[in-house]
């Protein structure tokens, strides 16, 4: 044995490390060793403790010919008014009702719901194998501002904090009576958005629904282990790290988490303890506006397009759980974009990860350092500029 085979085998005894999946021991190795835990060049493992489960990080497949299928770049000239836009102030929309002339955001009830407040109660005698529960609920449609052509990354700051607010008040209110109130916003066709117009939904429900019922559960079980919550304890991590950052703030931090399935997803978390939304201070939700302008501005100056994704926040249950003890929860946005190699190709979830796990090429640091490096003023703005108006255009900032 030579020397450099009897140091490399020293330097993976001393920092390898086991771990157990159902039964299978998985090695997974420190910075120090032989394949480190941000590894740019081999496949490897990554913990996601969210979900308590792995996703296989696949570096070198990046280096592959790409010869599938390529997406229609976005449309880029958006009307700001278009008659037949059922999301525009004044317009009529497919049950007949009308839109207010609004100039700030506008909520109203979903047109066509997945869930309603009414439904029966299937019962309980049932077959194991056939169970069903009641779902009730309520859906509700929320548009930002009443021009289509912007996005949040294009609105003024405090257009975007108007937004938070309305977010928080929905919370509070619909969490009153409901278990879980879910806000999301899906941007983009390529995310099943059919009318672009900024917007975002709200669907509240009598149950917890399957992704935070298991977010839940993990964080409840590090809290219990370690007397800190998880989302807390991983925002001091990333921070003092810094190679999975993408913008931060003196309240707020965006990262490309350790363990991200999609290739730019980003997770957003506030630097305090909090457990939802309605529990920011003004001065974080200030804050809040200017991470989001920033991470949005980032996504779309990436490959030069209005990039979509979709993105939601999770907080602490609500309805009965107002009054018990969430100390385990942290409040925190996800952004899940399916883009990866430009603006025409994405990310497929098939084969491998519908039917083992969740699998990515691009490491989460390579994608964190891409997003990081790009520069702070939107595409759309410096190109008005260069146009030769010299103005920024009205809902820009």
């Amino acid at each position: 044995m030579t020397f450099f085979d009897i140091f490399l085998t020293k330097l993976i005894i001393l920092t390898k490390q086991e771990h157990t999946i159902d039964d299978t021991k998985v090695i997974c190795f420190s910075h120090a060793s032989a394949i480190s835990s941000t590894d740019n060049e081999h496949q490897h493992l990554r913990y996601n403790p969210l979900r308590d489960t792995w996703v296989l990080v696949s570096a070198h497949r990046m280096k592959r010919p790409w010869a599938g299928q390529v997406e229609k770049p976005p449309e880029e000239h958006t009307p700001r008014y278009d008659p037949r836009n059922p999301l525009c102030p004044g317009n009529t929309r497919a049950n007949g009702e009308v839109n207010s002339d609004y100039d700030s955001t506008f909520l109203f009830e979903n047109d066509f719901p997945a869930l309603q407040p009414d439904a029966p109660d299937p019962g309980s005698d049932q077959h194991p194998l056939f169970q069903s529960k009641v779902a009730r609920g309520v859906c509700k449609v929320m548009c930002f501002h009443p021009w289509s052509d912007v996005t949040l990354s294009l609105m003024k700051k405090q257009e975007v904090v108007k937004v938070i607010d309305k977010w928080a008040e929905l919370i509070e209110e619909l969490g009153t009576t409901y278990l879980w109130v879910q806000i999301f916003e899906n941007k983009g066709a390529m995310m099943g958005c059919s009318n672009p117009h900024p917007h975002c939904q709200v669907w509240a429900s009598n149950f917890l629904p399957n992704e935070p019922a298991l977010s839940d559960r993990c964080q409840r079980a590090y809290y219990q282990k370690h007397g800190e919550p998880l989302l807390l304890q991983y925002a001091k991590q990333e921070a003092e790290k810094k190679e999975r950052v993408v913008v931060e703030t003196s309240d707020w931090l965006a990262v490309v988490p350790y363990w991200a399935t999609w290739p730019y997803q980003t997770l957003l978390l506030p630097r305090r303890h909090v457990l939802r939304i309605n529990d920011l201070t003004t001065e974080e939700r200030e804050g809040l506006a200017d991470i989001m302008k920033q991470l949005l501005t980032k996504y779309d100056n990436l490959f030069e397009i209005s990039f979509p994704y979709s993105m939601g926040w999770h907080g602490a249950p609500t309805g009965p759980h107002l009054n018990k003890d969430n100390s385990h929860w942290q409040l925190h946005a996800h952004y899940y974009p399916p883009l990866l190699r430009s603006a025409t190709v994405k990310k497929f979830m098939v084969g491998y990860e519908m039917l083992a796990q969740d699998q990515r090429d691009l490491t989460p640091e390579q994608a964190a350092e891409k997003l990081r490096n790009l520069p702070e003023e939107h595409y759309k703005t410096r190109e008005n500029l260069e146009k030769g108006g010299g103005k920024e255009k009205d809902g820009e900032k």
